[in-house]
């Protein structure tokens, strides 16, 4: 008899034993996740993308060894709202969030993928810019730190304030080593996602000189000349409507790009500040292999917004151009080493529903993305999407709103405040948005058929 009850009292502690290794090794299976937020960054300022002037080594080989999606957007180009729209997995119309508005609803963030990540027993943490007023970041992070460009100050500084240890570096640098702090720290028993916000290579507004560097970067493009941008005849800047000419486009142009001395000088530079993080995440790589970690953590490339370098005689983003919606973006996931190059239209929001399908947890309902997960491991080759609802809706004076939707062939646009003002554009034969077909009697019932999809997609984004 003692011998039975010893016998099924060991058999109960090697099975509760192997409850728990089941336990463990579950946990550990979960992909740590590493989400990279560039500011202001083009889909082309990318060698993979063929860029050959721009170094980017690190950048290109996480997209040679994971999936690089060529036709990647934002739903709302401007940095505000788009990282609210990631954060919340929601579009603008839907959130309510820009410039010039209150905090976000708590009801938005209480789902947003920070949150549900760290509800599900991940570490999370947060460094550099979070883009979106927000006063309880601490439900979402177990460690954070927001910061941006010191717009104190009319000079460099506004990129170099920041200390470590009695260094002052440049913001990037900065962020780079809160990262490689932050992974040193990490522990294999608990999965972590961690959110990198730079602010490079946002233009510093402030100052005459509009683009800071770390001297790493600064032999970049020595002795190069910059090819001149698409459009930049006085035809295409005059076609443009008066709002846009007279907007705050136009005039960040004038600090940037209106002479050829300024237009060598800051391309050069904002490449030169895209190399710079491509430096930072070789160093998170190195750091993730040191730590044994490379082989179940996720990185995720993408820019909040895309950019203007000249063309049409403008700068920055805000407009429904592809120059404005199109970024980088790359997923590499070290479990699944198959290279893909896919042509779907993706957006902002389905990189949160994605974080969240790669780490098994439930996507909230209210979410308005398409989980990219199933293309990046294989199964499938669509998102069955046919069109993609792009919208910018601040009211501000400077900047006209617009919106419209973009298929894989075609771009309808309007400005809300006058929607008589419309451009339409088959993207086959005229990928850079030259010859404006809105007015153009053989395309009219495309045209009428653009509207009325435009409205459909605005009631469906904007109620569900």
């Amino acid at each position: 008899m003692k011998k039975r009850n010893f016998f099924l009292a060991l058999m109960a502690i090697v099975l509760l034993g192997c409850s728990f290794l089941s336990s463990t090794s579950s946990s550990r299976k979960k992909p740590n996740i590493i989400f990279i937020l560039t500011d202001d960054h083009r889909w082309d300022a990318l060698g993979y993308a063929g860029n050959g002037l721009i170094h980017t080594p690190e950048m290109d080989k996480l997209a040679k060894e994971g999936v690089y999606f060529r036709k990647a957007m934002v739903t709302t180009p401007i940095c505000a709202a788009s990282r609210a729209s990631i954060l919340t997995g929601t579009y603008e119309r839907r959130h309510g969030y820009t410039f010039q508005k209150g905090a976000i609803g708590k009801e938005f963030m209480d789902f947003s993928y920070p949150k549900l990540l760290r509800d599900a027993g991940y570490f999370t943490g947060f460094y550099g810019k979070f883009g979106v007023k927000y006063e309880h970041k601490n439900e979402l992070f177990n460690v954070y730190e927001d910061y941006d460009r010191n717009t104190n100050f009319k000079d460099k500084r506004g990129y170099f304030y920041k200390k470590l240890g009695k260094d002052t570096v440049h913001l990037t640098r900065y962020t780079g080593q809160k990262a490689l702090d932050f992974i040193d720290k990490t522990s294999a028993d608990q999965p972590f996602c961690l959110s990198l916000s730079f602010s490079a290579p946002h233009a510093h507004d402030e100052a005459p000189d509009q683009y800071f560097w770390d001297k790493t970067t600064d032999h970049l493009l020595q002795g190069v000349t910059m090819p001149k941008p698409d459009l930049t005849d006085d035809s295409f800047f005059n076609a443009l409507p008066d709002k846009v000419k007279a907007g705050f486009s136009r005039l960040r142009w004038t600090w940037r790009f209106d002479t050829p001395e300024k237009y060598q000088k800051s391309v050069k530079g904002y490449y030169r500040m895209i190399s710079g993080i491509d430096l930072e995440i070789a160093k998170i790589r190195q750091q993730l292999r040191k730590k044994g970690l490379e082989k179940n953590t996720i990185i995720i490339l993408m820019g909040d917004n895309g950019y203007f370098l000249g063309e049409r005689q403008l700068a920055d983003k805000w407009l429904m151009y592809d120059n404005s919606i199109r970024v980088p973006l790359i997923i590499f996931d070290p479990r699944r080493r198959k290279h893909l190059d896919i042509d779907e239209m993706t957006l902002n929001i389905d990189v949160t529903a994605t974080m969240l399908d790669m780490a098994g947890v439930d996507r909230p309902k209210k979410w308005q993305g398409k989980s990219l997960l199933p293309m990046v491991s294989g199964v499938s080759k669509t998102l069955q999407r046919d069109t993609v609802l792009i919208e910018h809706l601040w009211q501000f004076e400077a900047i006209p709103p617009s919106e419209g939707i973009r298929t894989k062939d075609w771009k309808y646009f309007r400005y809300i405040n006058d929607k008589s003002i419309e451009e339409l554009y088959d993207l086959r034969h005229d990928p850079k948005e030259i010859v404006n077909l809105a007015q153009d009697e053989k395309h009219q019932h495309l045209l009428l058929k653009m509207r009325e999809k435009t409205e459909q997609l605005i009631a469906t984004h904007q109620s569900n």
